[in-house]
């Protein structure tokens, strides 16, 4: 194809096997869509192409990734907002007719479906690092390491000390974003016996803690993704514990003092601070 539909916070370039995506770099452009720069979309990793009516004037056009093709949508599992999904072009309402020609000729080049067999968009690579709110995590590759902080970290942490995980021994990686009320990074482990119930983030020493504007989206996404791709990349990851039911009651009461911090800072309204505080007391 080799033609060019440029949208607001970037530009589609059609080529005869793939969708080369650039991102803007704006200041208004969503921080994930700067960090991920440049990425290339073969047809093979796409399940299908909308193009619907936006707001206030646009219209949206979007690729659909198949399961497993994109590591970065995988750990992402639907929880991105709209705004930064990576596969939204919004281009002004004018560019409807291009955009709609362009959609058809992409639609009658996607020939695969169902769940890819190995990922197909390129992964962000190692080494990278983030401040999540209870430490600091670092991936180099082939471990992740967990470092934990002194004012953040419950007091389990810091009896399990800082941690080392080799990607040999991951199952799997789960991400929670940050814009909820408790985000987490968590590295599951690849565990050939009985399913183990797993402890709350905040008392995990597997994982860390998102909150305060630690472990922004734009730097812990791209992590969890880059780990997930190493993981795959030795084989299927194993069935994931479930959670454990209840908490110790000293990671309640971490937990409702972080919720205090959020709605002393305005980020949680007073209706949300008390519903949530209630939701958290009554898991005693």
């Amino acid at each position: 194809m080799g033609d060019v539909l440029a949208g607001f916070h970037a530009a589609w370039e059609f080529e005869s096997d793939s969708v080369l995506i650039r991102y803007e770099r704006g200041i208004r452009t969503p921080k994930l869509f700067q960090v991920l720069g440049t990425r290339r979309i073969p047809l093979a990793a796409l399940a299908g192409v909308t193009l619907g009516a936006g707001r206030r004037g646009t219209v949206v056009l979007r690729a659909e990734p198949r399961p497993g093709a994109d590591l970065l949508m995988d750990a992402a599992d639907g929880q991105l907002k709209e705004s930064c999904d990576p596969y939204r072009l919004v281009l002004p309402a004018e560019q409807e007719t291009p955009a709609e020609r362009y959609a058809e000729r992409l639609r009658a080049r996607l020939f695969a479906t169902g769940p890819a067999d190995r990922h197909l968009v390129a992964a962000p690579k190692a080494p990278l690092q983030f401040k999540a709110y209870d430490g600091k995590a670092s991936f180099d590759g082939t471990a992740v390491r967990f470092r934990w902080s002194r004012t953040g970290a419950s007091s389990a942490k810091w009896k399990a000390g800082d941690q080392s995980f080799p990607v040999a021994d991951m199952g799997g990686v789960e991400w929670r974003s940050p814009e909820a009320f408790e985000g987490h990074l968590r590295l599951l482990p690849r565990d050939t016996g009985a399913a183990a119930p797993l402890s709350q983030p905040d008392q995990d020493p597997a994982s860390v803690v998102f909150g305060l504007g630690y472990g922004p989206v734009h730097e812990s996404l791209p992590f969890a993704a880059a780990v997930l791709a190493a993981v795959r990349e030795r084989g299927p990851a194993m069935p994931v514990p479930v959670p454990a039911p209840h908490r110790d009651p000293a990671g309640i009461a971490e937990r409702i003092r972080h919720l205090g911090e959020l709605h002393r800072a305005g980020l949680v309204t007073d209706d949300e601070f008390s519903l949530k505080k209630a939701e958290l007391l009554s898991e005693l």
